[in-house]
C-alpha cells in the first residue's frame, strides 16, 4: 500500500460482525514467557507505527468492539468513524497490563492528557457517542441492520477525500504529523518544506487551470 501510487485512501474494517478488533488473545499470551511477550508487543508496536506512517489518509470503521490493541489500531489511523453502539477502551490495566502498541502516546495526542489518563487508569469502555464527544472519533453514527454503519460513513468520508489532489493530501498529512511533534516555529518550517515540494506538481497547475476555466479539476497525483 505504501508504494502503490493508485491508492488514495485506506479503510480499516472488520469482517466479523460486532467486533472491529478485540485486541490480543490473552489465552495465547498466557502461554508465552516474558521474553516472548516483549517480542510480541514490540512487533505489534512496529505494525501500528507502519500503519501510522502510511502516506495516504487512513480511516478506521469501528462497527463493534475496539478494545486494547484494537483501539490502538484505530488510533494509528488518521480518522475514526464509529457506530454509536460500538465499545472502545484501552482496557489493559484491568488485566494487569498497560497499553503497549502506542496507546499511551496516541490517545493523549487525540483526546488530551487528562482524559487519556482517566481512560487508561480506569480501563473504562465507552460507546461511539461518548468517543465522538471527546474527539476520539470524528463521527458517530447509529448502527444499521447490516451492522456496517461506521463502514458506510467511512466510505462517504473517503469519497470526499478521493477527488482532492493526492500529492497535496499526502503533504498535508506529513506536515500535520511532523508538525505536531515540534514547537510551532519548527512546525511552520516543516509546512514550508512540504509546500515547496507541492509547488512544482502538475496537480497544482491543474488546480489553477480548473479554477480559471470554471471546471472541476482532474488530478493525477503528479
Amino acid at each position: 500500500l505504501r508504494f502503490d501510487e493508485q491508492v488514495r485512501v485506506v479503510l480499516f474494517k472488520s469482517q466479523v460482525k460486532g467486533v472491529f478488533c478485540a485486541g490480543a488473545d490473552l489465552k495465547e499470551r498466557a502461554k508465552m514467557d516474558d521474553a516472548e511477550v516483549g517480542e510480541f508487543v514490540r512487533k505489534l508496536r512496529n505494525l501500528m507505527d507502519e500503519i501510522a506512517a502510511l502516506p495516504v489518509p487512513t480511516i478506521a470503521a469501528i462497527d463493534g468492539y475496539a478494545l486494547g490493541g484494537g483501539l490502538e489500531l484505530a488510533l494509528a489511523c488518521d480518522l475514526r468513524v464509529a457506530a454509536s453502539s460500538a465499545k472502545m477502551g484501552l482496557i489493559e490495566t484491568t488485566r494487569g497490563l498497560l497499553p503497549g502498541a502506542g496507546g499511551t502516546q496516541r490517545l493523549p495526542r487525540c483526546v488530551g492528557i487528562g482524559l487519556a489518563k482517566e481512560l487508561i487508569f480506569t480501563g473504562r469502555q465507552i460507546d461511539g457517542e461518548e468517543a465522538a464527544s471527546m474527539g476520539l472519533v470524528n463521527h458517530s453514527v447509529p448502527q444499521n441492520s447490516e451492522g456496517d454503519a461506521a463502514y458506510q460513513r467511512a466510505l462517504t468520508l473517503a469519497k470526499e477525500i478521493l477527488p482532492q489532489a493526492p500529492f497535496a493530501v499526502k503533504m498535508g498529512k506529513l506536515a500535520i504529523n511532523k508538525g505536531m511533534e515540534v514547537d510551532i516555529a519548527s512546525g511552520m518550517a516543516i509546512e514550508g518544506m512540504c509546500y515547496a515540494q507541492n509547488i512544482p506538481t502538475r496537480d497544482r497547475q491543474e488546480g489553477m487551470a480548473a479554477f480559471r476555466e470554471k471546471r472541476p479539476p482532474r488530478f493525477t497525483g503528479k
